[in-house]
């Protein structure tokens, strides 16, 4: 493992706490539809608003949720496990406490392991436990009053808190970005952030290196990987700047604020003996049987990690490679048609993580909705391993094929003329023509300047208005200068 790495002397700690909304039909503990967008108060039951006499009854596909994230990530699956009541007052909380887990949860341990760059990390995981949302204040166009929506009021989440493995906003946004893919990969979360489906908070503190753990802050409720790295990295800043002018840090709870940049305290962070946690008496224990877990374990897709593992044993791809590759089930089906059509594994990975996204980027589109089919893609890698196109000749293509002035990679070939010189002897007094007006450039190849021979290949590929082999020219050329 690498040493931590130090800002101004300080050594970062980050753990995570990240609350995922389950991808159910109805609410955690009620029938009530989970539908976002719909009008205030209209998917709240008498369950969910806390009347008297309702009881709440678990929804068996939350329990499968978990099922799933624990062989996801490796964990223990709790065979038996208990809700609690979290005690605390807040407007949008009808009952005046929230059903969760606390001494024992259903998910226990387990690791996510992501790329930092090159180098691998993994960081450990303390639990995931199942717990009912809160609903939600409202504070704008209320003539200066607040409004309550128990829309949210008992959506089911899986609460996913790791230790402080983490030592920079680097790494803290590569694990986010790794659990989210996770969480979308085996279907039990649909990841829209600006939904808030999927809301990370960060426990951020800083020490002197060897020293105890500094006093954490927590940052609430970062919905977008580029907020979580400015929030964090400010708040890093905030924290050093205050032990350096000889203040301590006081434990709290804070908003990040994307206008100013800056993060801001909103209460003080309670414990965990402030919420009064005891068991719920209206919840029997969540007990899981092995038959389940082994049923549910048959129906998983093939994980993000193994598959990226299996690319580098089936196609020989660097770990990178892999890893990038397999960011959704949509890129490494692509990925993988092109490469078992093609043959040319590394290449499709080249041309699907360079130009294929390049473009997704700029139209704003995922690769489901690529204009270039995998078997395109397959059958333009094919025209340039044949040496029927130049690398420069294939980009022209698939710019063709994109804007749909082609329907297949043969056809666009001929229409632009794009085919690679075959005729040797064309070639040939080519190269001679190009020795012949660069006599410079000849000796100072002939002095041991690479440059200048790239220069002389370059005069070539222009004679021929780029359709010689860039290979077979240099060959030409060196056998001519020898």
């Amino acid at each position: 493992m690498s040493a931590p790495k130090l800002i101004q002397g300080y050594e970062v700690v980050i753990g995570f706490e990240t609350h995922t909304q389950l991808q159910t039909n109805s609410k955690i503990f009620s029938r009530a539809p989970t539908a976002f967008g719909a009008a205030p108060n209209t998917q709240a039951c008498a369950v969910d608003l806390a009347l008297p006499g309702t009881l709440p009854v678990m929804n068996r596909e939350a329990v499968q949720c978990a099922i799933k994230l624990g062989l996801a990530l490796g964990s223990h699956i709790a065979p038996r496990s208990v809700f609690a009541r979290k005690n605390y007052f807040y407007p949008d909380l009808p009952k005046g406490y929230q059903i969760s887990q606390f001494e024992i949860p259903v998910v226990q341990g387990g690791t996510v392991s992501f790329f930092v760059g090159d180098e691998k990390k993994t960081v450990r995981l303390v639990r995931a436990h199942l717990e009912e949302d809160a609903g939600k204040s409202l504070h704008e166009d209320y003539q200066g009053m607040s409004g309550i929506d128990l829309n949210r009021a008992g959506t089911p989440l899986l609460e996913i808190v790791t230790e402080p493995d983490m030592g920079s906003s680097d790494e803290a946004v590569a694990y986010a970005r790794e659990l989210h893919k996770i969480v979308t990969w085996i279907g039990i979360c649909d990841g829209n952030m600006q939904e808030g489906s999927f809301r990370c908070d960060a426990n951020v503190s800083v020490r002197k290196p060897g020293a105890p753990l500094g006093t954490r802050r927590e940052i609430k409720n970062l919905n977008s990987f580029k907020f979580m790295q400015q929030a964090i990295d400010f708040e890093i800043r905030w924290q050093i700047e205050q032990l350096q002018d000889g203040h301590a840090i006081q434990q709290a709870t804070v908003l990040f604020d994307p206008d100013t940049g800056e993060t801001r305290a909103m209460r003080t962070k309670e414990d965990s003996a402030d919420y009064r946690y005891f068991p719920d008496p209206d919840l029997p224990p969540l007990c899981i049987s092995e038959q389940w877990i082994e049923q549910t374990r048959a129906h998983m897709p093939e994980l993000p990690r193994a598959m990226a593992e299996r690319f580098v044993q089936q196609y020989g791809l660097p770990e990178y490679d892999a890893s990038t590759l397999t960011q959704s089930p949509a890129m490494a089906a692509y990925f993988e048609a092109a490469a078992q059509a093609s043959g040319q594994p590394k290449p499709a990975s080249n041309w699907v993580m360079g130009e294929l996204s390049k473009r997704l980027n700029a139209d704003e589109i995922g690769i489901e909705a690529a204009r270039v089919s995998a078997a395109q893609l397959a059958q333009l890698i094919g025209r340039i391993h044949d040496g029927t196109i130049s690398n420069a000749a294939a980009r022209q293509v698939f710019d063709a094929l994109w804007s749909g002035a082609g329907s297949t990679v043969d056809a666009v070939i001929e229409a632009k003329g794009l085919r690679q010189m075959n005729d040797t002897g064309a070639l040939e007094k080519i190269v001679d023509a190009v020795i012949a007006a660069n006599p410079g450039n000849v000796e100072q190849f002939k002095a041991g300047k690479d440059k200048a021979f790239n220069a002389l290949v370059g005069q070539v590929m222009k004679a021929s208005q780029g359709k010689a082999n860039p290979q077979q020219a240099s060959e030409l050329l060196k056998a001519r200068l020898a």
